[in-house]
């Protein structure tokens, strides 16, 4: 039942967001789809992908998220759910992270399922040019983009939009 309710309240959301929405090639963004193992971001519009973009992940990119300080980059479907400006990784776009399974898991073995999971920019530093990050997997778990590549990611998706991150 509160998968149903659930989803009435996302559909009332969508619909009344849909007029607003900002569109890429005519259609607006509803989901991000996260593919781990070819590093790629891509932004869907009713089901079609509209435009992908090159991602790093956590220092420990193979295998969903356990626990909080593991490295690894989450596994399943959360939400953007907020968003800010970061002095240290410019935009950033918080993931749901952790859902009710990812909790659940956590419990049992113990552990704290961390959080702050992120789609953020790269550090703007002195020592490592931007394409330096884009090129290895860094992040504490984040999903990092190129700064012009997380302005425009920013600018399409709206909070509440759904994110699939996959293996």
């Amino acid at each position: 039942m509160r998968w149903l309710i659930a989803l009435l309240c996302i559909s009332v959301v969508s619909l009344s967001h849909a007029s607003t929405a900002p569109t890429l090639r005519g259609k607006p963004v509803d989901k991000v789809l996260v593919v781990k193992s070819e590093r790629k971001l891509h932004l869907m519009g009713r089901g079609e992908v509209l435009k992908s973009y090159r991602i790093s992940l956590g220092k420990e990119p193979t295998g969903a998220k356990v626990r909080e300080g593991d490295l690894r980059t989450p596994e399943g479907f959360y939400w953007i759910d907020w968003r800010k400006t970061s002095d240290k990784y410019n935009l950033s776009m918080h993931i749901s992270y952790p859902n009710a399974r990812d909790a659940a898991n956590a419990r049992k073995k113990g552990v704290s399922a961390g959080g702050m999971i992120m789609i953020h920019g790269t550090p703007l530093d002195d020592e490592y040019p931007e394409w330096f990050f884009s090129t290895l997997d860094w992040t504490e778990g984040c999903i990092a983009m190129r700064n012009a590549d997380m302005r425009e990611v920013w600018s399409l998706v709206q909070d509440g939009t759904l994110i699939e991150i996959r293996p």
